[in-house]
């Protein structure tokens, strides 16, 4: 137990130096330039902070490059995003609490990632902003279960997202829905609760987020598989309830647990 408390201290300091690099290099970096570059250095560091807790990946299919996409993702932890940010180059849209998270917020922010509300008086606001972020060529992540589960099943998406695939001049976006699968954690399979509660850090827990990354930071990683669904051009469906229905379904069977697949919200 001992050992394992000094290796996750070693951990949490390799990250903290990383968090400070990224800070300083990519902060003068965006001051200057948000175009397709500003997304190495992001991309480096995720796969850094990966290494240091431990966390492989697999991927299955193939991601959709070919143009502005709007990847829509199950989601069951923060440690998800070095999974995601290791593989894509692109923004995140995040729940606007997150801002403000210690440190994490600043992340955020150095990753050009968007902040939502669920307030009806900031949906204009936000949605010019993403709006905006799909004009200049960006791609955007997105978690439309608009919450954190524990892996076992995909939650009813919200549609009310997949209107950013009808914005405007948008005609050419494409919508590509993706699973991330926990397989293993602590050097083992997945056997019971504690052991997904290791990696995900979802709705239904109390643990503060400091208290759980030490948790995690004391076992041996994880083990995820990023599934990449086949891509929808938005245009071709041209209803975004529909839309995410169809994603909804992908991400959903891609998780295996299709005896829990309810209709998108």
């Amino acid at each position: 137990m001992l050992m394992r408390k000094l290796i996750a201290g070693a951990k949490l300091a390799a990250f903290l130096v990383l968090c400070a690099g990224v800070i300083i290099v990519q902060g003068a970096f965006v001051l200057v330039y948000k175009g397709p570059a500003s997304y190495v250095i992001p991309r480096l560091w995720h796969n850094a902070v990966r290494i240091v807790f431990g966390i492989k990946y697999r991927v299955e299919g193939t991601p959709y490059t070919g143009g502005r996409t709007l990847y829509m993702c199950n989601h069951m932890s923060y440690l998800d995003v070095e999974v995601i940010g290791s593989v894509l180059k692109a923004s995140f849209v995040a729940k606007a609490e997150a801002e403000n998270w210690p440190l994490f917020g600043l992340l955020c922010k150095l990753q050009q990632t968007a902040f939502i509300s669920r307030e009806r008086v900031d949906a204009a606001r936000e949605t010019a902003a993403l709006k905006s972020m799909l004009d200049e060529g960006k791609s955007l992540i997105l978690f439309p279960e608009g919450t954190s589960t524990d892996g076992r099943e995909v939650l009813p998406f919200k549609s009310s997202l997949f209107s950013l695939a009808y914005l405007g001049e948008n005609k050419d976006i494409y919508v590509q829905p993706m699973t991330i699968v926990m397989e293993t954690v602590d050097g083992h399979e997945i056997k019971t609760q504690d052991d997904r509660d290791l990696y995900a850090w979802h709705i239904n827990m109390t643990t503060e987020l400091p208290e759980h990354l030490w948790r995690f930071a004391q076992s041996s990683g994880a083990t995820l598989v990023l599934k990449f669904h086949s891509p929808i051009k938005a245009s071709d469906i041209n209803d975004r309830k529909k839309l995410a229905k169809l994603c909804f379904e992908a991400v959903s069977n891609g998780l295996g647990n299709t005896q829990n697949i309810t209709k998108a919200a």
